[in-house]
């Protein structure tokens, strides 16, 4: 039997399509229709993974405060939001509860599988020694690739798995301009310039939080985005 994943959405056609869809990839997968019904499931047990949709039934922010409860039970439990709702204010408070990435409903299944392999990779990795680590230091920046960590001054920098995979594009080459599509490729990612721009100040905020002198990442106006050397 596959891993075991659940997804938390409260559209019955939308919920049964994934369901289906991530049992095809060979997971295990369960749907729950509300943050109530899911709440109950996971008190007696919680899955591997959780994909949350923000807005359940009449609870616009359920998605929010069921993501709160499950960070409280575990700090390393992978969880995904799946929306339509792609505002930064959305994006950025779904990560700030613990969220380990944030997708909007037009990613395709392909994608959201890649993401999910992605996170079950670091998971794994968490469990491997660290004699196993392939590390990337440059400064203060320590990055270790297998367990998908970036830290800063020895103090961890908390980001997804996409955005660990565009810090990672740019600190391999420090002072080499990466344009937008070598990110989205290395993110496996397929979205607009804006999109990436969101995703590029997120990063920064969260170095900044760690480290407010931090300028590490200098913008190439037209052309993308670089690692300083």
């Amino acid at each position: 039997m596959g891993r075991s994943i659940a997804i938390v959405e409260d559209e019955p056609l939308i919920r049964a399509n994934y369901v289906e869809a991530l049992n095809r990839f060979g997971y295990d997968t369960r749907g729950y229709g509300s943050r109530q019904e899911a709440s109950s499931a996971f008190a007696a047990r919680l899955p591997e993974l959780v994909i949350i949709d923000i807005g359940l039934g009449d609870e616009p922010e359920g998605g929010f405060d069921l993501c709160r409860e499950l960070r409280a039970k575990s700090g390393t439990l992978p969880i995904i939001f799946l929306t339509a709702r792609d505002s930064d204010f959305d994006v950025i408070s779904g990560l700030r509860l613990g969220a380990d990435d944030y997708l909007s409903k037009d990613t395709s299944l392909h994608q959201l599988a890649a993401r999910i392999a992605a996170l079950f990779r670091r998971i794994e990795s968490l469990k491997a020694p660290a004699s196993s680590e392939t590390v990337i230091g440059h400064g203060p920046l320590k990055l270790e690739s297998e367990r998908m960590r970036v830290s800063w001054n020895d103090e961890e920098v908390p980001l997804t798995v996409t955005e660990f995979w565009m810090v990672h594009t740019l600190v391999r080459f420090p002072g080499h301009v990466k344009n937008r599509d070598q990110l989205m490729r290395e993110a496996e990612l397929v979205v607009d310039d804006a999109t990436i721009t969101s995703h590029i100040k997120r990063i920064r905020k969260k170095f900044i939080a760690v480290a407010p002198e931090f300028d590490a990442i200098e913008t190439v106006h037209g052309v993308g985005y670089r690692w300083r050397p």
